[in-house]
């Protein structure tokens, strides 16, 4: 019982077990087998390694951005002159990576709280019964009072008035001037898992140079200065079109670096995209056009709290940034070669299928990769006194000249197994 286990364990740590391997002599076969390989390999290197950069570990930043516009506006309506600053057309003014720039507005000066009649068009009325007291319309301006105004056979309202008259939006735009304003933005960028940290006030990006360039796709990629008109155009809209009724405009800054090289070759590129509407289609096939909101500014009038409301129509600018750091790691380059070499099993998969089931002699090469044992080969084994190699090495070579028909087939000398064979 000692003796086997120690042979058990000596069979265990000093011995090595290899599958045999037999060498087909075939043409076609080994021309599928070199194929598939060669296309494992050319995924493995041109895919993995090359485009999907399979030998690098990323990161995505956290990043901020500032903002801040310069620009002043001009208008005049009837007689009336105004000029408008950053503090007048930009909401909300803390520089923030997504803001309005006002480009048209309907401004209704004097409104107080009190009893007024409903703009017409809005809840016609013929009679008191028409208009329900108490109640709230989804597109009124008030609460009702239950009394219907015979001047403009609407019903009134408790509100702030006059009410807000919107059916006619200002055209052109009551300031196209905008165009030329110019935003300033400032990101910043951290790959925590890498510790790089870039600004895109990257070299050479100085005071001086600031002070003179404007953003160009080509002539000027890296200043950080844009004009609107530019960031319109870019997005692929008309500028009158959208400063009339509004839209929205996304600036994306994108951090694609490759840390392997140089940290100062990690630089952003600014993309434009219209986020809002198609730009080609008209007004008309749209459910809802442009981009607008409300905003009021309170003041004492005799002692009376007054307003004026302002329906603000203006260009939204939503700030993306988008970043992927790469880096050498060992851990994903021996993973993927790990993957890549376990894919090319395919090709014996494949080869094998081949042989066992689609080639003429299949029986033959079934006979020659499998080993099949039972008690009468044992016997005859044991009869003639031939070890195990030698007596399937005699079994192989008999069926191989049965079942070819004869030493003169090509296709036996195509498909012959070599072997070594060592007698007793």
């Amino acid at each position: 019982m000692k003796s086997h286990i120690t042979n058990a364990l000596s069979d265990f740590f000093f011995e090595y077990e290899t599958p045999r391997q037999v060498l087909v002599r075939n043409r076609r076969v080994g021309v599928v087998c070199r194929l598939i390989q060669l296309g494992v390999l050319a995924y493995i290197i041109g895919w993995v390694f090359i485009y999907e950069k399979g030998y690098q570990s990323t990161d995505k930043a956290v990043s901020s951005v500032f903002t801040k516009m310069k620009g002043v506006g001009y208008t005049s309506i009837n007689g009336t002159e105004r000029v408008w600053d950053v503090a007048d057309y930009v909401f909300p003014p803390q520089g923030d990576s997504s803001f309005v720039i006002m480009t048209n507005y309907i401004i209704t000066e004097g409104q107080k709280m009190g009893k007024c009649p409903e703009l017409r068009g809005k809840h016609s009325c013929s009679s008191n019964s028409d208009c329900e007291g108490g109640s709230f319309k989804r597109t009124g301006h008030g609460e009702m009072t239950g009394v219907c105004v015979n001047a403009t056979k609407t019903c009134e309202v408790l509100a702030w008035c006059p009410v807000e008259n919107d059916h006619n939006i200002p055209d052109p735009p009551l300031l196209m001037s905008a165009e030329n304003y110019t935003l300033f933005i400032k990101n910043s960028v951290t790959f925590p898992i890498f510790g790089v940290s870039r600004s895109n006030l990257v070299e050479g990006i100085d005071g001086d140079y600031i002070s003179k360039c404007l953003h160009h796709p080509q002539d000027a990629p890296l200043c950080p200065i844009f004009r609107l008109g530019d960031i319109v155009t870019l997005s692929g809209f008309n500028f009158e079109t959208i400063a009339r009724v509004g839209g929205a405009i996304g600036i994306v800054v994108d951090w694609t670096c490759n840390l392997d090289v140089n940290v100062k070759h990690c630089k952003p590129q600014y993309n434009f995209h219209g986020l809002y509407g198609n730009p080609t289609e008209t007004d008309k096939a749209r459910a809802s056009v442009g981009y607008n909101f409300r905003y009021a500014k309170h003041y004492l009038e005799n002692g009376t709290d007054t307003r004026t409301l302002l329906k603000v129509f203006g260009i939204r600018l939503d700030i993306i940034v988008n970043s992927l750091a790469r880096k050498f790691d060992i851990i994903p380059t021996l993973t993927a070669i790990g993957s890549g070499v376990g894919i090319f099993g395919v090709a014996t998969v494949v080869c094998d299928l081949v042989l066992l089931y689609v080639l003429p002699k299949r029986e033959f090469y079934k006979n020659m990769k499998f080993k099949q044992t039972d008690t009468h080969e044992q016997h005859d084994r044991e009869s003639l006194g031939l070890e195990t190699s030698t007596y399937y090495t005699l079994e192989a070579n008999a069926r191989q000249v049965q079942g070819t028909g004869g030493p003169d087939d090509r296709d036996s000398e195509a498909c012959s197994t070599e072997t070594d064979l060592s007698k007793k």
